[in-house]
């Protein structure tokens, strides 16, 4: 292509400037062959006529295409060249704040001078496993490539990172270890990368400086190497240092600063363990003051030094050797500040003895004071005849130490590199490693010296190894193409190179210089002229003699020669050194004692500990100065150690650009750019690969690229390589401009860019096509829409014009006469609004000088009364300041002495006198009530006694009676004396039953007086209280009507933050289950690894009381009783263990919840001790009832008993009638007195009353009667069992008796018994003793009764009251609030009253809540005791029957229920404990999803539940404990062997949701059987509850889900780029760009290897089948789409974020479709209601963002507006990463994104750019019920499990 071709007008070119080094301009003249200028217009429209050098023929440089202008890779523009590559460079820069920028195998990195939130944790994983084209450039990036190669070629990497002091490189490889840490974190405890990254602090701080370009510059280069393993984590690392710059120690120049460490130990000198070093401010010393400001603005150095120590800790180094360290660099200070005198001679000087600094430096040092001062002034020559010790001058003494301090830094330096390396240092073996070179770049300065020399000598090499490295990928590329390989000349510097490394080169002849005695820097300037004068590299400046010109790559340095020699000799005189060996700190003269030895390995600032360097012979000792060799040769060797590194590994290259000297955020300085660009060789590899063919593009890029150029037959063809072939052919046809290779087309530079321009000439002919007819179109229907319209218009207005013309007429003769009717009432308002405003003015004058007068004489009157009360007030006040004080100093003084009484009672209280005082106090009580006891028992011994004497004289008595009785019979003649005193005794005995009768109807009458007065009162409280509740309920309904809106409004509200609340709780619950998850599984991996470091050869049995499921053993035990019931709590953490007792925290709420009630218990018994001391008689009662409460269990016992009682009693009531008919027969014959007859009759008729008194209370004394004998009769009880009748019922057992009462009736039944034992059958004789004896029972029974029914009552009657002022009190309190409440506004009102309703809810739902727990308690109580009778009985049966007949009743009886549940199966299946291994093997460990296909979902759940029901049917806590533990640790392992099968974790995870709902829902629990039927509900759990196995499969439950997530995510994330962002589901839509450096390797000719969008459908397809076919809940499947679709969106939109390259309108509109396509799927699978959708809406609103309009303000409120979802900085990002396809385009503004950020500064969002796409939502598992029926499970023979017997 010609270059008149090229340079035609409207072309843009570059030319000089000498301000922007390049300024852009317009051709406006086409150029023709042989001009001598071409007429350009730059870009402020003034015309330019630029001349043109006609022999070197050289044309402006041509600039891109705006399309390519802003790209990643500076390889991918046409032009390639000076001027493209700083526009680009700017324009990222400044426009678009992109600091990274590949060119090539070089990233580009430019210090913002501000931090940037690109470094974070998130972006680190967002790069991580991405190829490194696919990203936009990032130090990451080049990190995760070096990692990448690492794995995948087995081969060590480096990254090279170089730049000028200042231009972030120690940054920058702080990053790139940053990523190291990350990615490949070390799988040990040791926290390696912790420790690698801990380094960092320490060498900024005793290596880097403030100079004038930087504020924290490294002063020397390290190479650091991180080692890994065959698993590719950071095992160890290892660094070496290069040329610190040890004059900084001594020298500052104006505005810098010595190393850090010096300021930050005097910023932190007053801490007291720094007190012995005497040390002040660093303006102080010499060393440290010499550059003026101290300070840095920003930087905090004592804070610093803080980081520096706790780094040292980090890294292992003793708090003993960092206070040596600290001693040494105060030491250096010291020796800074030595006084030197010189003597009247000149030639001899001193130290002071009494110099304050040199003592310090002694005693920090640890040497000897006087051989320290004698040799800081004296020197030791030694000759081949003796030794002199020769004085030196005060210029000698201050470099001999200033030589000693630079020296003592050195080594200072050198020993905490070697012990970093230590502290990096591993055992293990390394497989691998990354090393990160920070090195110093290209320096040129006013004066450079020794320093400038070296750090230019060491870019030298650098850059050769660098040109070589990209010469040799080139040639790769070529070759792997098939592309014919020609030379192509680049820039070689191996000339520059021998120039100053080779024999007889500059280090030579300094070394040779350094060795002459009286060699100088002038001789040796002398010699270098001598011997390279004919070089190309090496020049004599014109008028120096003493200073040398080298042409280096990067450019021309004049270095100054002096202070060469001295700086390569780095003398330090033996004698000092001699005195610090013998230092008597032993770190002092460690640094010193193998200098010798070491002399060839350490480097000025080397401090590798395994690269030694040394040399072929031994070491010469010189005269005496030099101890090792020259500082160029060390410096020569190492840096030939670090090429043999860097040649043996793949470098990756990292150049660090310095975009101002201001150090300003964002400024772009086009000079120094271009400056340090050409110095880091960015430029030379962009002329290399513009040498070649710069521009490729793979044959399917380039097809959907042009093929708008290509014609209608070849667009026909299939082959697209032969497509191209063709149109390439017919294009551009000079065959020398492209090349095609296998899978890439290589273009020379400027062919793109000329491709480019006939693409857009096709389209903007096109374009003028399609907007000339359709112009022509539009303009032809505008015309006859206008002529039809012009027609009617014409029509109406003529018409309209008539009609007017007529109407104004009629207007005009209405108006004249409106004129003269208004103007008259004009003028007459007129006047009367003058009139009235004078009258007015009049009316308000006079009364504004009558009110002034009257306020006057007002404010008069007010005066005097405000002074009045004034002086009143003045004086209260003073008084009632006086009474305070005195109040104050009283309450003072009367506090004080409370205090002191307060704290010496607190004294005694915690004395352990009082304690014991205490401890006396109680033992005393206990021991009287002991006493008491006693006593109570000895009167009842005592009384029993008596009885018994009084029954035996009663009995004696009844005998005389009988007695006189026979003999009454016998002779009737002495009746008359006998019946007059039996009618005495009657007559006596009546009047006594008569009283108790009258005292008894006293009693009930008082009762029932009482007991109405009571309901009277209760039933006009009830009245009173509904007449509130009515009140209260129309004032409610009242407010509820006002405050509808509002409440439900503030009601929602609440809802939603609930919900949010209960959704973080959730996950943070969840959270820690997956943590605990991770940490079991860490465990589990741990063991096994341990197990295999163990293993002995040969089979090791493990101890039989070792169970294969330990790991799991944390599962609590089957507890019949739970929260409430404390010893089984106790017996559950004994059992368990208390490690794992700890973990279950369902137990420790128990227990603290139990330790609460015992507290409470046990402050209601210290209030009821004083009560049941003054009541010890009623302690044997409280004794005898909880007796009688025990006995009151044994049922069975109490049943015969009352048999027995019963038989007893009808002999008794047989005796009773045949005395009663004795007695009447008797009275019968005896007729002769009237009398006796009488008092016979009123005898039996009173016995008859008593005996139905005794018939009433006769059950009741027998039932009290049985269940205190049941302690002696307890064996009998044995005996009796089987004659138990099961079903007998007491009459009259729930009448209450009083048990002190009761047992006095049972002693008096005893007597009577006693009595009737001793009379035998009663005769008339002994009838009246016995109704004597009855009736003085009944009376007891009857008295006690009444009395505790008194008792009860005013209980009662007193709890009423409570009651009743309770009510009065809240009556009183809602009247109050009630009034309070009409006194406000409406709104507070509603709010009040709803304030007042929650809390009256809250209350009553706080009462519920005891209630209930004090239910559950009750009922768990039952529970257990069911439980321990049912032990009980099964323990009995076992006692009756021989052991084997058990076994063989076991088995009879199975098979008769086998048999019988043939006909009527209840579902349960049961097994042997020895089968329950096989059930779990067969059930869950080799079971296959697929083999359980064909029956009902979650067969195995419904099985292990039946198991689990036939187990808690035969009350087997044990086999339920082991079944369900087995369960969980089966399913666990079957897990872990399949951890990225997503069928069987689909498969697990449905099992044991259904598992788990089985448990709730036959539970027993009433809210969890709603839905059941009655078959259903006769399959609940009867015996035990499950309710923390619920719990533990919950977790387990959520295990499986996040498992089955990961496995789901790990599965779809490499498909989500390819196929939502890249993939063209829209063909044609999409423009390509040209192709850069690092994607051209992963591109391939077809692109068919990509995923699309169809195979994310397809494989969410194929997840929600798996999980339908297994019967997973469809509440959890949504919840698993709905964490897929987050994970797609946060992965696409992560991926968007940091690529320039789909960011386009194209792609926005590529992303619509494809998010529609995925609704579309979650429509058809009924899943629009999980929230799926919602979670893609930052990707929605992100691909509109890109489809919307960017100019005006208009469209950035509407972008605002629109983009809710996406953060302010997502929004930013994405418009600074927007890149036209076409030049159609336009690209977005900075005006404009300034707007937006305008726009969104009032939003509070999250500072974080991308999003997190390993955020998981927690799941919940919402309960399911079956409507399956145990009974219809049928078992498949496939499953093997035939031991299992229907039940």
């Amino acid at each position: 292509m010609s270059a008149a071709q090229l340079y035609t007008k409207y072309t843009r070119v570059w030319i000089p400037d000498p301000d922007e080094v390049w300024r852009s301009a317009e051709i406006i003249k086409d150029y023709k062959e042989g001009d001598k200028s071409l007429h350009l217009k730059l870009e402020d429209e003034t015309l330019y006529e630029y001349p043109l050098d006609l022999q070197g023929n050289e044309l402006p440089f041509l600039r891109n295409p705006d399309i390519l202008v802003g790209e990643n890779d500076l390889t991918a523009l046409s032009y390639l060249h000076e001027p493209a590559v700083l526009h680009n460079l700017k324009v990222r820069f400044l426009e678009s704040n992109h600091i990274y920028t590949y060119c090539g195998i070089v990233l580009v990195a430019i210090n913002p001078y501000e931090q940037l939130p690109i470094y974070e944790q998130d972006v680190i994983y967002a790069y991580s496993g991405q190829n490194g084209g696919d990203m936009d450039p990032h130090i990451f990036a080049v990190a995760e490539e070096a990692y990448k190669q690492m794995a995948r070629d087995e081969k060590n990497q480096s990254i090279i990172v170089s730049g000028e002091s200042g231009a972030g490189k120690t940054v920058s490889a702080k990053y790139a270890m940053r990523f190291f840490a990350t990615v490949g974190g070390s799988a040990s405890e040791t926290n390696i990368e912790a420790k690698v990254l801990a380094s960092s602090p320490i060498m900024e701080a005793i290596g880097n400086a403030k100079t004038t370009r930087n504020d924290n510059s490294s002063r020397f280069g390290k190479y650091i190497q991180i080692g890994f393993d065959k698993r590719y984590h950071i095992i160890g690392a290892n660094m070496r240092t290069y040329l610190l710059e040890k004059s900084r120690v001594v020298f500052q120049a104006e505005d810098e600063r010595n190393y850090h460490i010096f300021y930050q130990l005097c910023a932190s000198a007053s801490l007291p363990e720094f007190k012995d070093l005497g040390l002040t401010c660093a303006e102080d010393f010499f060393y440290t003051s010499q550059g003026g400001d101290t300070s840095i603005d920003g930087v905090d150095d004592a804070d610093d030094f803080e980081k520096t120590r706790h780094a040292f800790t980090l890294l292992g180094v003793k708090e003993s050797h960092q206070i040596a360290i600290f001693r040494i660099i105060a030491a250096i200070l010291h020796l800074g500040n030595l006084e030197i005198h010189a003597e009247r001679d000149g030639e001899s000087c001193s130290v002071s003895d009494k110099d304050e600094h040199l003592n310090n430096f002694c005693g920090l040092l640890g040497v000897e004071h006087s051989q320290m001062q004698h040799w800081l002034c004296h020197r030791k020559l030694i000759t081949t005849a003796e030794t002199y010790v020769k004085n030196m001058s005060v210029q000698q003494v201050v470099n001999a130490r200033n030589a000693l301090a630079k020296h003592i830094y050195a080594q200072l330096f050198n020993w905490i590199v070697q012990h970093i390396n230590k502290a990096l240092h591993t055992t293990s073996k390394q497989h691998s490693f990354i090393g990160v070179l920070d090195i110093y770049g290209f320096e040129t300065f006013e004066v450079n010296s020794f320093e400038q020399f070296c750090i230019n000598y060491a870019n030298e090499k650098l850059q050769q190894q660098f040109n070589s490295h990209v010469f040799k990928l080139e040639q790769e590329e070529y070759m792997k193409e098939g592309i014919p390989w020609t030379l192509i000349d680049f820039y070689d510097n191996q000339p520059c190179i021998d120039l100053i490394e080779a024999k007889l080169g500059i280090l030579d002849l300094l070394d040779e210089e350094c060795k002459v005695p009286k060699g100088t820097d002038q001789t040796w300037a002398q010699k270098l002229y001598d011997r390279h004068a004919c070089s190309h590299h090496f020049q004599k400046p014109r008028m120096s003699n003493t200073s040398f010109i080298i042409l280096h790559f990067a450019d021309k340095v004049e270095y100054q020669s002096e202070g060469f020699l001295e700086k390569n000799r780095d003398t330090v005189y033996e004698e000092q050194i001699n005195i610090l060996k013998a230092s008597k700190y032993q770190m002092v003269a460690d640094l010193f004692q193998d200098e010798k030895d070491a002399a060839s390995t350490s480097s000025v600032g080397k401090g590798s500990s395994k690269i030694s360097v040394r040399s072929a012979r031994p070491v010469i000792k010189a005269a005496n100065k030099e101890h090792k060799k020259t500082v160029g040769h060390q410096f020569r060797n190492s840096l030939h150690l670090l090429m043999e590194t860097l040649n043996a590994t793949t470098p990756h290259y990292v150049r660090c650009i310095k975009p101002n000297d201001e150090k300003l955020p964002f400024k772009f300085d086009p000079k120094r750019a271009v400056q340090q660009l050409r110095a880091c060789g960015v430029l030379e590899t962009i002329r290399i690969s513009a040498a070649g063919f710069p521009s490729r593009w793979s044959y399917h890029d380039f097809f959907n690229r042009y093929r708008v150029l290509m014609k209608k037959r070849d667009l026909s063809k299939t082959d697209k390589k032969q497509i191209c072939q063709t149109l390439l052919e017919d294009l551009i046809k000079d065959p020398d401009k492209f090349q095609f290779g296998r899978t890439k087309i290589f273009f020379r530079a400027g062919q793109v860019a000329y491709l480019e321009k006939l693409r857009a000439d096709k389209f903007r002919a096109a374009t003028i096509m399609i907007q000339k007819t359709v112009r022509g179109w539009l303009q032809r229907v505008k015309y006859q829409r206008l002529r039809e319209a012009a027609l009617i218009i014409q029509r109406h207005t003529r018409g309209h014009l008539a009609r007017r013309l007529a109407e104004h007429l009629k207007r005009t003769r209405a108006a004249i006469i409106f004129q003269k009717q208004y103007r008259m009432l004009r003028i007459r308002r007129a006047f009367q609004r003058v009139r009235s405003a004078t009258i007015t003015i009049q009316a308000f004058a006079r009364g504004m000088f009558v009110r002034r007068i009257y306020h006057k004489i007002l404010l008069e009157h007010k005066a005097t009364i405000l002074q009045k009360y004034t002086r009143g007030w003045l004086a209260r006040t003073r008084f009632r300041r006086l009474r305070g004080a005195a109040l104050v100093l009283q309450c003072s003084y009367r506090r004080m002495k409370a205090k002191q009484q307060l704290k010496a009672l607190k004294i005694e209280a915690r004395s352990a006198q009082h304690l014991k005082k205490l401890n006396i106090g109680m033992e005393n009580k206990v021991v009287q009530l002991q006493r008491k006891i006693d006593e109570q028992n000895k009167e009842y011994k005592l009384l029993n006694e008596q009885l018994s004497t009084l029954a035996s004289a009663h009995s004696s008595e009844v005998e005389k009676l009988k007695k006189e009785l026979v003999q009454y019979q016998q002779s009737q003649q002495g009746d008359g004396n006998q019946l007059v005193s039996l009618q005495e005794e009657l007559e006596h005995l009546r009047l006594e039953l008569e009283k108790a009768h009258g005292e008894r109807k006293v009693v009930e009458d008082s009762y029932i007086k009482e007991k109405d007065l009571l309901r009277k009162r209760i039933a006009d409280l009830e009245e009173e209280n509904t007449l509130l509740k009515q009140e209260k309920e129309e004032l409610n309904s009242r407010i509820l009507c006002q405050s509808e809106d509002e409440f439900a409004q503030d009601t929602v509200e609440e809802n939603i933050q609930m919900k949010k609340e209960l959704e973080e709780e959730r996950s943070r619950y969840q959270n820690l289950v997956k943590e605990y998850s991770r940490l079991e599984q860490r465990y589990d991996n741990l063991r096994d690894e341990m197990t295999i470091i163990k293993q002995t050869p040969g089979h090791r049995r493990n101890p039989s009381n070792q169970s294969s499921l330990e790991s799991d053993s944390n599962y609590p035990s089957i507890s019949t009783s739970e929260i409430g019931d404390t010893e089984d709590v106790i017996q559950q953490v004994e059992e368990v263990g208390m490690e794992k007792a700890a973990m279950d925290m369902t137990l420790f709420l128990k227990l603290q919840k139990r330790v609460r009630e015992l507290e409470q218990e046990r402050k209601k018994l210290q209030t009821q001790l004083e009560k049941k001391e003054q009541e010890s008689k009623k302690s044997q009662v409280i004794e005898t009832k909880t007796e009688v409460t025990s006995d009151h269990e044994d049922f069975a016992y109490n049943s015969l008993k009352r048999q027995e009682l019963e038989s007893e009693n009808k002999k008794l009531k047989n005796e009773l009638n045949e005395l009663r008919k004795a007695v009447a027969e008797r009275a019968t014959q005896n007729n002769s007195s009237n009398d006796i007859q009488e008092s016979y009759n009123l005898l039996l008729n009173q016995l008859k009353s008593a005996n139905e008194e005794l018939e009433v209370r006769k059950e009741e004394v027998l039932i009290l009667r049985t269940q205190i004998m049941k302690a002696a009769q307890q064996k009998e009880t044995g005996k009796n069992m089987e004659k138990i009748s099961t079903n007998a019922s007491w009459p009259n057992s729930d009448k209450h008796v009083d048990q002190e009462d009761a047992i006095e009736a049972y002693q008096g039944m005893c007597e009577t018994n006693s009595k009737t034992e001793d009379w035998g059958y009663l005769n008339e004789d002994g009838e009246l003793g016995l109704a004597y004896q009855g009736l003085k029972q009944v009376a007891r029974l009857l008295e006690a009764q009444l009395q505790d029914q008194r008792r009860e009552h005013e209980e009662e009657l007193e709890a009423l009251k409570n009651q009743v002022d309770e009510l009065q009190e809240e009556m009183e309190k809602q009247h109050q609030a009630f009034l309070q409440t009409l006194q406000l506004s409406p709104e507070v009102q509603v709010e009040f009253g709803l304030q007042q309703e929650i809390t009256r809810l809250t209350n009553e739902n706080l009462d519920l809540k005891e209630l209930l727990e004090k239910l559950e308690k009750n009922e768990r109580k039952l529970k257990k005791q069911l439980k321990i009778y049912m032990k009980r009985v099964q323990d009995l049966e076992a006692s009756q029957a021989p052991v084997p007949a058990e076994r063989r009743w076991h088995e009879c009886s199975m098979q008769s229920a086998v048999q019988r549940k043939e006909k009527d199966f209840q579902g349960m299946l049961e097994y042997h404990k020895e089968d329950e291994p096989l059930l779990i093997r067969n059930l869950i460990t080799d079971l296959k999803p697929q083999t359980v296909s064909a029956t009902v979902p979650c067969l195995p759940a419904y099985i292990l539940y039946m198991c689990i029901r036939h187990a808690d049917y035969i009350n087997d806590d044990q086999k339920v404990h082991s079944l369900l533990t087995s369960t969980i640790n089966g399913v666990k392992k079957v897990l872990k062997k399949h951890s990225e099968d997503f069928e069987m974790t689909s498969f697990w995870l449905a099992n044991t949701c259904r598992l788990l709902h089985c448990l709730k829902q036959y539970s027993g629990d009433v809210g969890f059987m709603t839905q059941n039927t009655p078959k259903q509900n006769e399959h609940c759990l009867k015996n035990f509850d499950l309710t923390e196995y619920r719990q533990v499969l919950s977790h387990l439950s959520i295990q499986i889900y996040q498992q089955l997530i990961k496995i789901a995510e790990a599965i779809l994330q490499p498909m989500i780029v390819s196929a939502v962002l890249e993939n063209e589901s829209i063909q044609g839509l999409s423009g390509v760009r040209p192709m850069s450096y690092r994607n051209r390797s992963s591109s391939m000719g077809n692109g068919d290897s990509s995923y699309t969008l169809d195979s994310i459908i397809r494989q969410l397809s194929t997840f929600h089948s798996i999980m339908s076919d297994h019967g997973l809940d469809p509440e959890i499947v949504q919840q698993v789409f709905k964490q897929l679709f987050y994970m797609i969106n946060a992965v696409a939109l992560n991926n968007l974020l940091l690529r320039k390259d789909v960011c386009s309108w194209s792609t926005g509109m590529q992303l619509r479709f494809n998010i529609s396509q995925l609704e579309e799927w979650l429509r058809g699978k009924n899943l629009q209601q999980s929230g799926a959708a919602q979670t893609l809406e930052p990707l929605i609103q992100a691909a509109q963002l890109l489809q919307l309009k960017k100019k005006t303000s208009e469209d950035a409120e509407a972008i605002c507006s629109l983009c809710t979802s996406l953060t302010t900085q997502q929004i930013v990002k994405i418009l600074n990463l927007y890149t036209p396809v076409n030049e159609f385009e336009e690209r977005v503004t900075v005006a404009f994104i300034r707007d937006i950020q305008m726009h969104l500064q009032e939003r509070n969002d999250p500072p974080q750019l991308l999003l997190d796409f390993k955020h998981m939502f927690p799941v919940m598992f919402p309960f399911n019920p079956s409507s399956i029926t145990m009974d219809l499970i049928h078992l498949p023979a496939s499953l093997n499990l035939e031991f299992l017997n229907r039940v």
